[in-house]
């Protein structure tokens, strides 16, 4: 999709904007056993897809989304593997950085139909300022698909309010919690929130999903909490709204959470409520469950077909 035009000629406002590095994941299916030191265990299967801030990106593209992904590429494999599908998608390369050298963001999954777990290492480079970008995309949404903090994001987060930005952000594992310096700060400057039920916990120090869910909506005005297979929750105004999951034969649950934000972005930006923003997130997350990491993403026709499969609301 075209970059929209103002009326004086000038670049219109982008819808989304993705702000994160690609990640190829190596992931390894049907493990005969648990992974121990000392041990070797043999998968059934192994698939290599790219992912990382590319399954947001690439979801909200196949939904029918104008979506600018600014990220960083080397001239290593998996730069080269994840640049490709972002190209077959089509996504808009706008935001893309090239650099001379290896820029390596690799995540090994030991992927169970349940959960994973997973090993990465990235490359270190220097980060696209994140005000810089608000202000040249200018866009209606702003997806940051881990947990950020510091007085850097703080200052751009303040630069999105002013820009009439949304702004949307996950957790990913990342360290800190309500009493890292400037996380409750943040959080306060952030749309919608919406980590997993561990990330919640850790996070807050809660015992229980509704302590968390309590403490973060006096925060956020909405917080969602993946919970896999038990479904999601979500707080909005203080009124909480609980859906059950999809029943899906899970193949692997790497990259579900990503598109799982999608379907909930989706869903927003055409002027959902909280429930239906809610349906769709599941109805998402649970197709993409049904392959190896991000390639079963819906497109829209898609998630109409994984919505008339959600348990009755």
């Amino acid at each position: 999709m075209d970059r929209a035009q103002a009326a004086d000629g000038t670049p219109g406002r982008r819808e989304v904007l993705v702000v994160g590095a690609y990640f190829a994941d190596l992931v390894f299916r049907g493990l005969a056993r648990p992974v121990r030191p000392g041990t070797e265990v043999f998968a059934e299967a192994l698939d290599l897809v790219p992912g990382g801030a590319f399954t947001p990106a690439m979801t909200m593209h196949r939904l029918g989304h104008d979506v600018v992904w600014a990220t960083d590429f080397g001239t290593d494999l998996f730069s080269g593997q994840v640049l490709a599908a972002a190209r077959a998608e089509g996504l808009d390369e706008t935001g893309f950085r090239h650099h001379p050298g290896p820029l390596r963001s690799v995540t090994v999954a030991l992927s169970s139909p349940g959960d994973r777990a997973m090993v990465s290492y990235q490359d270190a480079t220097a980060a696209q300022p994140l005000a810089g970008l608000l202000r040249e995309h200018r866009p209606r949404m702003l997806i940051l698909p881990q947990l950020q903090y510091g007085p850097d994001v703080l200052g751009a987060l303040r630069t999105a309010r002013q820009l009439g930005t949304e702004v949307f952000m996950d957790c990913q594992d990342m360290p800190g919690t309500l009493d890292t310096p400037y996380v409750r700060e943040v959080l306060a400057a952030v749309d919608v929130f919406a980590p997993n039920e561990c990330e919640a916990l850790r996070l807050t120090g809660a015992g229980t999903v509704d302590e968390a869910l309590h403490l973060l909506s006096g925060l956020v005005r909405t917080v969602v909490v993946k919970r896999g297979g038990d479904g999601a929750c979500a707080v909005r105004d203080g009124k909480r709204y609980d859906l059950d999951a999809v029943p899906v034969e899970v193949v692997d649950t790497t990259g579900a959470g990503d598109c799982f934000n999608a379907g909930f972005l989706h869903a927003h930006l055409a002027g959902g409520e909280l429930p239906d923003c809610l349906a769709a997130a599941v109805a998402c997350g649970a197709a993409a469950t049904s392959g190896p990491g991000s390639g079963h993403a819906p497109d829209a026709a898609g998630l109409r077909e994984w919505l008339a499969r959600l348990p009755h609301r």
